[in-house]
């Protein structure tokens, strides 16, 4: 059976979710399918191609670990804004979705060890007067709903006395549109998501400049500005110890065994 499938129904979802035993615990059975909330698309971490096939760093990673584990698993596409209450709600069993590990989200769910090191950055258009993160103060930024890309543009908003206007999307790909749109300035958002559309893109480039990576010493910082250090984490209820604890050792596991390298040099340079 293969094992990487994708909900895109709620109904259908949750009806995977209950004839799966997705809240039942044990390991190593294969008896069990993991339902992975996810916010879908997040390229590079987790998007579907034109033939409607689910791929992604985030996707490989899960099939590499729920595979040493040997359970079965499936993403279901969640809003980001709420996947925190639909994962304590049952809606899935895990959150894989570029979720960084934050102090108010541990105090709602339970993380796995990190792994993956991003950055909050910001991105504008080629032809834009914006040349260094202080000209930003008065200008009109998107990010997405729930993200740490909305949290660094509210701290950006705090230090310029409140001179910034924050437009919030359900996925950031409605920031993307609105930034080609010129109906905001800059996005802010996940280093390597940006990256992504301005692989894409002629019109859009990274601001520049020093920022959280040279303060914290971060070796390997990229070469842009960069608003905060974050650490991503898979996303567990409060109860779900024991599942918790196995991802953690196949997340080690395919870290000793050079999976995890195979996959990241798949997505992302250095």
């Amino acid at each position: 059976m293969e094992r990487r499938t994708f909900l895109k129904g709620s109904a259908g979802a949750a009806a995977a979710f209950t004839l799966a035993g997705c809240l039942g615990g044990g390991g190593g059975s294969g008896s069990e399918t993991i339902t992975i909330g996810s916010d879908i698309p997040y390229r590079p971490f987790e998007y579907e191609t034109t033939e409607g096939e689910l791929v992604g760093f985030d996707v490989d990673i899960a099939e590499a670990v729920f595979g040493e584990l040997d359970y079965e698993h499936e993403f279901q596409k969640t809003s980001f804004d709420s996947i925190i209450p639909s994962l304590n709600n049952g809606n899935f069993r895990v959150i894989m979705s570029a979720m960084t590990i934050t102090e108010d989200r541990a105090e709602q769910i339970d993380f796995s060890d990190p792994y993956f090191t991003a950055y909050q950055t910001v991105i504008v258009l080629n032809s834009s007067d914006i040349s260094s993160k202080e000209d930003l103060r008065g200008v009109t930024v998107g990010v997405q709903k729930g993200t740490t890309g909305e949290s660094a543009a509210t701290s950006l908003k705090e230090e310029f006395d409140g001179d910034l206007t924050i437009q919030s999307y359900d996925q950031v790909t409605g920031a993307f549109d609105a930034l080609r749109n010129n109906q905001v300035s800059a996005v802010v958002n996940d280093n390597t998501v940006n990256a992504a559309f301005v692989d894409q893109s002629e019109d859009v480039r990274f601001l520049e400049g020093p920022g959280a990576a040279e303060e914290q010493g971060k070796e390997n910082a990229p070469p842009y500005l960069t608003l905060t250090v974050e650490e991503y984490g898979i996303g567990f209820r409060q109860d779900d110890d024991d599942l918790r604890e196995e991802v953690n050792g196949a997340l080690q596991t395919i870290r000793d065994n050079g999976t995890y390298d195979e996959i990241y040099s798949e997505y992302f340079s250095g």
